[in-house]
Order: C-alpha cells, then sequence, then structure tokens
C-alpha cells in the first residue's frame, strides 16, 4: 500500500471513529434527559426510576388539596383510583388545576412524595392525554376491572 493511501485510511478510520464516538455520547445525554410517564399504579409497582426525574399522571383526588399558608407550597395526591402518591409542589399552579381534573406532574420521588417541578393540568372537562389514559388504562387492565363508560377514554 503505498503511503498516500495509507494516510486517507487512518484519516477515514479517525474520522469514522470520532462520530461513532459522538453518536454513543448524544444517545448516552438524550436516554438521561428522557422522562417517562408513570401512573400512581405503576410508581407503587416499583416500575418508575428510583431518584431519577419522570412524569406522573393522574387525577387530583378530591379533598387532597392543602396549601402550605403564606409560601407558594401545595400538597396534593395523584390518583388513578387505584393507588394514590401524595405530591409537593412549589409555585404557582395553573389556573385549570383543581380537584377531579387530569394532570401531569414533573419531579421525582423524595421519600414516599412526589416531589413536583413542573405541574399541567387538562383544558376542558372531556379531554384527558392520551398518555394519562393509557396509564389508566393499563393500571384497570392490570387490576381487571372493565372498563366504565364516559371514563378512562382519551378524545
Amino acid at each position: 500500500m503505498n503511503p498516500v493511501r495509507k494516510r486517507r485510511l487512518i484519516v477515514t478510520l479517525l474520522i469514522l471513529g470520532a462520530v461513532a464516538i459522538a453518536a454513543s455520547l448524544s444517545v448516552f445525554a438524550l436516554q438521561r434527559n428522557m422522562t417517562y410517564l408513570y401512573s400512581p399504579s405503576e410508581v407503587e409497582a416499583g416500575k418508575a426510576p428510583a431518584g431519577h426525574p419522570f412524569r406522573l399522571g393522574g387525577i387530583v383526588l378530591e379533598g387532597s388539596i392543602h396549601r402550605v399558608p403564606g409560601t407558594l407550597t401545595t400538597d396534593f395526591v395523584i390518583t388513578d383510583r387505584f393507588d394514590n402518591i401524595p405530591v409537593r409542589y412549589t409555585g404557582i399552579l395553573p389556573d385549570l388545576f383543581r380537584v377531579g381534573q387530569s394532570t401531569i406532574t414533573t419531579g421525582k420521588m423524595v421519600g414516599g412524595t412526589f416531589v413536583a417541578t413542573q405541574v399541567l393540568a387538562k383544558h376542558d372537562s372531556t379531554y384527558m392525554p392520551p398518555q394519562v389514559a393509557q396509564a389508566i388504562a393499563r393500571a384497570r387492565a392490570e387490576h381487571r376491572i372493565p372498563p366504565q363508560a364516559g371514563h378512562g377514554g382519551a378524545r
């Protein structure tokens, strides 16, 4: 092999190696930053990542909203009607946040309580985010409960 071809081959192999390393690092970084949606039943079953952020979806349990006086901290409970997860959020809640509404929160579990960094509320009385509807449907299937008319479906 002549020296020019040998140099070209080495440069090509170095470039391909650098591209492979960059792609691997990018995929690794993206996987660490992804947050998956879990229902309270899935969290109770241990499917949610311990110590890592994830999204918790469900319905705000009736009578569970408690605001800490003089602060922006709010405690409430997210349910999928089978299991309940206590949530603590510090910040301004969305205008549509209220009891009985579908909600998706982002945060992580700390000592049995989900500490939320973001709270999203649904926008009308008939819509349920598809991810929440699917999580509730999975929980319903795991508990072998037949679907009820008007509940748990995405529109």
